[in-house]
């Protein structure tokens, strides 16, 4: 996979935002509509593009905790909003470039990712995402490879199983597409020993459907 030979080659420890998720695309995980832009003129553009309302993001491989650095602008309706945001992002000397990415409405926030045991190799991880994956602690864990029975075991496991169920009137998640998700998750961590672990947090519901919205993949390099 060309996004990670160049990553590794480069030495980064992980790989930026939109990288992981064009990485995790190209592996049938559903992934937010996005496009990284070095202008202003730019982000107008893109954000015409996909469509109202958006999100602003510094994008770099060295800026993994965007929320922390103050380098996320969300909820943005109009051409004007899109580029007060784009110069108050660029105002930080690390942001070298800026991603314009789709905004995914929904009070259903799920994580999805990869870890490697010492001893059981790739595991995946499946549950509560955004601010209750530290708090609540409510996930599962299943060894790869992983079956349909597995992810959807994964899935009935978690303590807040129901909230993938119909919820609020929204329909219920496609636990299939969930389940093809996981099982990817499983055969990445087979396939590349490169990549060390993976965060999809949040993933949140559109029409049923899982989207990863934040995604982060961590590389283990010569420098680790």
């Amino acid at each position: 996979m060309k996004i990670l030979e160049e990553a590794l080659k480069r030495g980064d420890s992980t790989l930026s935002e939109h990288d992981s998720k064009l990485f995790l695309a190209s592996h049938g995980i559903p992934v937010t509509r996005e496009q990284i832009v070095k202008t202003e003129e730019e982000a107008a553009s893109a954000a015409a593009e996909i469509g109202y309302p958006i999100v602003l993001k510094g994008s770099g491989a060295e800026l993994a905790h965007k929320t922390e650095m103050n380098l996320i602008r969300l909820d943005l309706r109009t051409d004007g909003e899109v580029r007060e945001a784009f110069k108050s992002l660029k105002k930080n000397s690390a942001v070298k470039e800026v991603l314009v990415q789709q905004m995914v409405k929904g009070d259903r926030e799920l994580v999805v990712g990869l870890t490697r045991d010492p001893q059981f190799g790739p595991c995946v991880m499946f549950g509560l995402g955004g601010i209750f994956t530290e708090i609540l602690e409510d996930v599962s864990f299943r060894v790869a490879p992983l079956t349909q029975w597995d992810a959807e075991d994964m899935m009935e496991e978690i303590r807040a199983k129901k909230i993938l169920g119909a919820f609020r009137g929204k329909p219920a998640v496609d636990k299939k597409i969930m389940a093809d998700v996981l099982i990817s998750i499983g055969k990445i961590g087979l396939e590349y020993e490169a990549v060390k672990e993976i965060d999809i947090n949040p993933m949140k519901i559109l029409n049923g459907k899982p989207v990863a919205v934040d995604a982060l993949v961590v590389l283990n390099n010569k420098k680790d």
